[in-house]
């Protein structure tokens, strides 16, 4: 059984890989694509949140890489360092699409907000939920017996609010990046070379989300399969 898994693991570990680092990749490339009209990732997204009249939400740096976020309690964008200050493709990409979930938030984007009623779940539940699953098949859930049958059920029930919380990402993330390559195309933000290597960067960033989902779905079908394929 835990060598499936692990095999399981390991074939998704792999792909998450492979398009992380193309991702990293990518966003190297398109760091050397200077913008013409000589803006940095902060001015980008102010001007974006301005466009669409949002005067609330505030756009900070933040250390490290790739840490760029949007975050609806304190209504910030965090831009890493590099994004903030850097003047390219990436950066644009990046900036606009952070900017796009303050759109959402400033919207009321549905599954930006089903998203959000689900954190509070999720953070508790999805780092023990393997572990409470793995318990009540120790415990004979997959033998029929009672007590374990119910506790590898609550772990699947956790692992399912974080397989739900993948999924409803996606849409949140695809619609981020949609909102932020209008932006910059419609606003004449960037030329058609810097587009296109926004576009291709954001598109492999959303990637990421998708191999995530992909992971955590194939996780719950699995353990479902160990609590549930041994019972009669």
């Amino acid at each position: 059984m835990l060598i499936q898994y692990y095999i399981l693991l390991g074939a998704i570990a792999l792909v998450s890989w492979l398009v992380s680092s193309t991702l990293k990749r990518k966003f190297e490339k398109y760091s050397k694509v200077q913008l013409r009209n000589g803006m940095s990732g902060a001015e980008i997204a102010e001007k974006m949140l301005a466009d669409h009249g949002i005067s609330d939400v505030e756009v900070i740096s933040t250390p490290g890489r790739l840490t760029d976020h949007y975050n609806p309690k304190n209504k910030t964008v965090n831009l890493s360092e590099a994004v903030y200050n850097q003047r390219n493709a990436a950066a644009a990409a990046v900036a606009a699409h952070e900017c796009g979930h303050a759109v959402q938030h400033a919207q009321a984007y549905s599954w930006l907000q089903m998203r959000s009623t689900l954190v509070p779940v999720v953070s508790v539940t999805s780092g023990m939920s393997q572990w409470v699953v793995v318990g009540g098949l120790m415990l004979g859930a997959a033998a029929g017996l009672g007590f374990g049958y119910y506790v590898a059920v609550a772990g699947l029930v956790m692992m399912g609010f974080a397989t739900l919380f993948s999924f409803i990402t996606l849409p949140v993330e695809y619609d981020a990046s949609n909102r932020a390559l209008a932006w910059l195309k419609n606003k004449n933000m960037v030329s058609q070379q810097e587009y296109a290597g926004s576009e291709d960067a954001l598109k492999w960033a959303a990637r990421t989300y998708l191999v995530a989902a992909i992971g955590a779905l194939a996780s719950l079908v699995y353990w479902g399969l160990q609590v549930f394929g041994g019972r009669d």
